[in-house]
């Protein structure tokens, strides 16, 4: 009796989840607009744009792998171009943060620091936590640490996001080729 229970209990659960998770209708972020109807129209653009993958493209080439580092990321890449007159003081792809070293400017006394956080992979304006302190000395051991909200906070997320946009811009220019269907009439 205890079986049954839970053999019931069981298949109700799988029943819900296919019946909830058929109710969507659309994929989260898509636009049908973008998208031409005819699958075979969206096979070819999706392995044109680099999104998809050909099955004749993989056999026979022993074991190559793909690897995604730190350098096809385009905002990382951006970022760190952007800054890269800098110290460095903190890099970490894998937590999502870059920290410059005290970095001194024109006016003697004072330095900057910068900290950019990446909230997302994605090019698009809230992917940065771009924080700048300034810190001034009268003596050694006298300083003021302030945080920065002017300008450059603003003039850094835009060159970045500008540069990642490029650097997209680029990656998809070389993932581009050209779809070809081969006729099995041929």
């Amino acid at each position: 009796m205890n079986l049954a229970k839970h053999l019931k209990f069981l298949i109700l659960i799988f029943l819900s989840v296919i019946f909830l998770n058929s109710c969507g209708g659309k994929l989260p972020g898509a636009d049908a607009r973008k998208y031409p109807p005819n699958p075979e129209a969206r096979v070819k653009k999706n392995i044109e744009e680099g999104r998809g993958f050909r099955l004749g493209d993989k056999i026979g080439k022993g074991g190559s792998g793909t690897f995604e580092f730190a350098s096809s990321n385009e905002l990382w890449r951006a970022s760190l171009d952007t800054i890269d007159f800098m110290p460095l003081a903190s890099v970490n792809y894998s937590g999502g943060i870059i920290i410059t070293d005290w970095y001194s400017t024109d006016i003697g006394n004072e330095t900057i620091k910068i900290s950019i956080r990446f909230l997302t992979n994605e090019v698009r304006s809230d992917a940065l936590d771009i924080k700048v302190f300034n810190r001034k000395c009268n003596v050694q051991f006298n300083c003021v640490i302030t945080e920065k909200s002017g300008n450059l906070v603003s003039e850094l997320t835009n060159k970045i996001l500008k540069t990642a946009a490029v650097y997209e811009k680029q990656k998809k220019d070389k993932n581009f080729k050209p779809y070809i269907v081969n006729d099995p009439k041929d």
